[in-house]
């Protein structure tokens, strides 16, 4: 089971070998592509070799590339995820409705999950979130969802905290939740559906609608690492805590998972929810905090 992210930092070049990966800079480091997972060029002084990439396209294991400001910028995705990857893009291009019921489930259990990690914080707004998960209407006409994201940026980071403000700590959370956004991208293709084919997210220009869908309740954890961390500025400390996130282990199906698997998991029982038309498919994850 692969679950390593590897992150390169600084000069080097990539290359495969007899199932290797091998990265030579001062030294030279060998890692099996078994046990890789992501790769994430934080470097514009990397080579990275056209039979690596083949290699790892074809093991489905991502890659992501950093710009200039080492902030991730794009990513290789395959062109087809799994045998019959027609097949399923057809299933998806006939969806209906449902997935409307299915979306409001999954947003449901990110302000939830939002409600729990200020219940952690001991910040009494997380009542406030219980109430407007409780309230959460059919394709969330009231905005529900708004309403929530206000209330538990400015509880978490205080009231002059917003979104749209250039700050370290927006250039944190955006930064972890590429990350999450970039595992979700290979769990779809890996299950032969298209990223770009989204629910609420239609955005034209948005190569992964699907994967900023289905990812919601996934962002809390970023949101209490950047959190816990909180007056650090986005520096490499912060940003191997957040590619880190991967790692870290949660419960799902009553199994203990690293998140990486858990995405795979819970990915897979949306598709099955968005089939049968059963929103009890849902597999979620257990935030324990």
């Amino acid at each position: 089971m692969t679950w390593r992210t590897i992150f390169i930092k600084s000069k080097a070049k990539l290359s495969y070998k007899n199932d290797y990966l091998v990265v030579r800079n001062e030294e030279i480091h060998m890692i099996h592509l078994s046990e890789i997972n992501t790769v994430i060029i934080d470097s514009t002084a990397v080579t990275v070799t056209s039979y690596l990439i083949s290699e790892m396209l074809s093991r489905k294991i991502k890659l992501i590339f950093c710009d200039d400001k080492r902030n991730p910028q794009g990513e290789v995705v395959p062109y087809y995820g799994c045998h019959d990857s027609s097949k399923k893009v057809h299933e998806q291009l006939k969806w209906d409705e449902y997935v409307l019921v299915v979306w409001t489930r999954i947003i449901k259990e990110k302000i939830i999950n939002q409600s729990k990690l200020l219940h952690y914080y001991e910040n009494d707004n997380y009542k406030k979130l219980e109430l407007y998960a409780s309230q959460l209407l059919a394709n969330d006409i009231t905005n529900r969802e708004g309403h929530a994201a206000k209330v538990y940026f400015n509880s978490l980071f205080g009231l002059g905290f917003n979104r749209e403000d250039v700050s370290d700590i927006n250039a944190s959370l955006n930064y972890g939740y590429a990350i999450i956004l970039s595992q979700f991208n290979k769990e779809i293709v890996a299950s032969g559906y298209l990223t770009q084919l989204g629910i609420k997210h239609s955005n034209y220009f948005n190569f992964f609608n699907l994967s900023s869908d289905l990812m919601e309740p996934f962002r809390p954890l970023i949101d209490k690492i950047v959190k816990d961390n909180y007056g650090n500025v986005f520096d490499i400390t912060m940003k191997l805590n957040l590619i880190n996130v991967l790692n870290k282990k949660v419960r799902i199906k009553n199994r203990e998972q690293y998140v990486s698997n858990a995405i795979g998991i819970y990915v897979k029982s949306v598709i099955n929810a968005i089939q049968k038309r059963n929103i009890e498919l849902l597999d979620f994850f257990d935030y324990e905090l």
